[in-house]
């Protein structure tokens, strides 16, 4: 009697133990961030201050 408890308490624990098997990993697609903004714009703004102040002494 002691080796049909211990054989049906095993099967039931194999049973739930290999439920559902392997699943597949799920693998979250990497996020990319592109940068829009042109890089002449970084340049724009002291290229426009210095003809400001060329201006400013040539009006001297």
């Amino acid at each position: 009697m002691k080796k049909l408890a211990l054989a049906a308490t095993l099967a039931a624990a194999a049973t739930t133990a290999s439920a559902g098997g392997m699943a597949t990993p799920v693998v979250p697609a990497p996020v990319v961030v592109s940068n829009t903004q042109g890089s002449s714009s970084g340049i724009l703004l002291p290229l426009i201050l210095l003809v400001l102040v060329a201006a400013a002494v040539a009006s001297n």
